[in-house]
């Protein structure tokens, strides 16, 4: 029996679907039917649709493949790659010895 997922706070799902929004308009923007997409994605076009549509489920592999597909697979490299609140958190954890001159 599958474990049932969390749901998303509202401003996860906001994100959710503003990307889903934006996945649409790539593929519009190419002049791409969803059935052409997800076949390129090789998924279905009901996996597409759903990511379309905000669906916070679809895998990332589908992802991947459907940035691909748009010619936008170097956008995932900036996700997460500035992460100030991170290296703020390490830099105050790391203790240096002051040197005493004499």
């Amino acid at each position: 029996m599958k474990t049932p997922k969390a749901p998303l706070t509202p401003r996860l799902e906001r994100q959710a679907k503003a990307l889903g929004e934006r996945f649409a308009l790539a593929r519009r923007r190419r002049m791409i039917t969803g059935k052409a997409a997800a076949a390129r994605a090789r998924t279905s076009p009901s996996t597409l649709s759903r990511l379309e549509n905000g669906d916070a489920t679809v895998s990332l592999d589908v992802v991947l493949r459907l940035l691909s597909v748009y010619g936008l697979s170097e956008d995932i490299d900036a996700l997460a790659a500035d992460d100030k609140l991170g290296r703020d958190l390490q830099d105050a954890s790391i203790v240096t010895k002051k040197r005493v001159r004499g």
